[in-house]
């Protein structure tokens, strides 16, 4: 199974193992990390499982969605590494892919 790190608002690192088909968001709230609130449960009709992407994963995850990009235009800690966690599928190919929990709004 391919492997997730997470890092915490407070800067601590957890690498966690996911099943490839959940989304990283599911991958995050499996593993029992409470930071990503995801209150729409996966929907795309919050911003509440915002992360920041490694930049050299950029290229292997899906485009950003319009309702996804509108969503994120309302987080004050959005950058070009933003995107929400529910969004990106994960897979094989993101084995070791490193997500940093975005600052609460």
């Amino acid at each position: 199974m391919p492997q997730l790190i997470v890092v915490m608002r407070n800067g601590e690192e957890k690498t966690i193992t996911g099943e490839a088909g959940l989304s990283v968001m599911e991958v995050i709230r499996d593993a029992g990390i409470d930071e990503i609130l995801a209150l729409c449960g996966g929907c795309c009709s919050c911003a509440t499982c915002h992360v920041h992407v490694d930049p050299e994963f950029a290229a292997k995850l899906p485009k950003i969605s319009l309702d996804e990009n509108d969503l994120l235009d309302s987080s004050a800690d959005r950058d070009a590494t933003s995107r929400l966690s529910c969004q990106i599928p994960f897979t094989d190919a993101l084995d070791g892919l490193k997500v940093r929990i975005a600052a609460e709004d």
